[in-house]
């Protein structure tokens, strides 16, 4: 019988391949930067230290391998279209996920990611979808009970997203995605987004690789990964993630806590000591337990691991074998 063990440790039975960062770096070849410092600088998250040293190291490379993905989705998308004799078939975009705990550095990821892949020489239209929009509103998580476990599985209105995901894989025009405001902690109520035929869409968000119990019928469960082409985890030891976590949350106490309209406004008002004890108490009581429970078991079942070092900095990568 197998024995669990840890997937990113070199040996045989291992599915992916790791390289260093130095390593990884070589992959980029002739990989042109089209992204200047301000830009970087705008696209990055608070206390996210990336710059274009970072971007030469990680993100030229995995801008070239996805872009070999994309390409062979598109060959394999003509063959199909030629095995079933059909010349009206819709393209679907590529859809890459980015899972990942909580003050990781997703959202740069994605970000980033957006905009090079934007400036592939073939212009492709790119998307970014975050799933916080499809998180249930704040009164229906109370009413359920359930604002201590917002960002936990079963906080989000699961059917919107495969629905909004099997939309788009359909390839059809003018997908509404909803809207999440950070300041408010809440859906925006009646605001959308509209995705409208993408070539590719980022869909990112913490638990966008989670998996269901699978029926006993055999009856097809759709988990949201389904409609992924390909999948990123960002990943870093989970004691280095509680001190980003509580990093982020003094700046934000300082910054945009601050604005009466946020929803975290009263923590402005907090000492220093208890800011940091309340930055604690969330991480231990819902942050670190979604991590553990939810987030963290899924690495395994990504593409592409990228894991950080203490300076936020990409250290390795773990790329799954084909």
């Amino acid at each position: 019988m197998w024995e669990s063990m840890d997937q990113l440790s070199p040996s045989k039975y291992s599915p992916y391949r790791l390289f260093s960062a130095d390593e990884w770096a070589e992959f980029r070849a002739d990989t042109p930067l089209t992204l200047t410092y301000d830009e970087v600088k705008r696209l990055r998250s608070l206390g996210d230290p990336i710059d274009l040293d970072e971007v030469r190291r990680i993100y030229l490379s995995l801008s070239r391998l996805l872009s070999a993905h994309v390409e062979a989705s598109q060959l394999l998308f003509r063959q199909r279209q030629q095995f079933l004799n059909m010349d009206d078939a819709v393209k679907t975009p590529f859809i890459i996920g980015i899972a990942g705990s909580v003050a990781v550095g997703k959202s740069t990821t994605a970000r980033v990611l957006k905009e090079l892949l934007a400036r592939w020489p073939s212009s492709p239209k790119v998307d970014l979808v975050t799933t916080d929009g499809f998180l249930y509103p704040n009164a229906v998580l109370r009413a359920e009970n359930l604002m201590e476990r917002k960002g936990f599985p079963d906080s989000y209105d699961v059917g919107a997203v495969l629905r909004f995901l099997s939309s788009i894989k359909a390839g059809m025009s003018n997908v509404r995605a909803p809207v999440y405001s950070h300041l408010t902690y809440d859906v925006v109520p009646g605001e959308h987004v509209t995705i409208d035929r993408p070539d590719i869409l980022i869909f990112e968000g913490i638990n966008v690789l989670q998996v269901r119990d699978l029926p006993e019928d055999g009856k097809m469960v759709p988990f949201v990964s389904d409609f992924f082409d390909f999948s990123i985890y960002i990943d870093a030891e989970t004691a280095q993630i509680r001190k980003w976590y509580a990093d982020r949350f003094m700046r934000l106490r300082e910054t945009a806590f601050r604005d009466p309209q946020s929803f975290f406004h009263r923590y402005s008002q907090l000492s220093e000591e208890a800011a940091l004890s309340m930055a604690d108490g969330l991480w231990n009581n819902i942050n670190l337990k979604n991590l553990k429970e939810n987030i963290l078991p899924t690495r395994p079942r990504a593409d592409l691991i990228l894991r950080k070092g203490n300076n936020h900095l990409v250290e390795e990568v773990a790329l799954r074998k084909i």
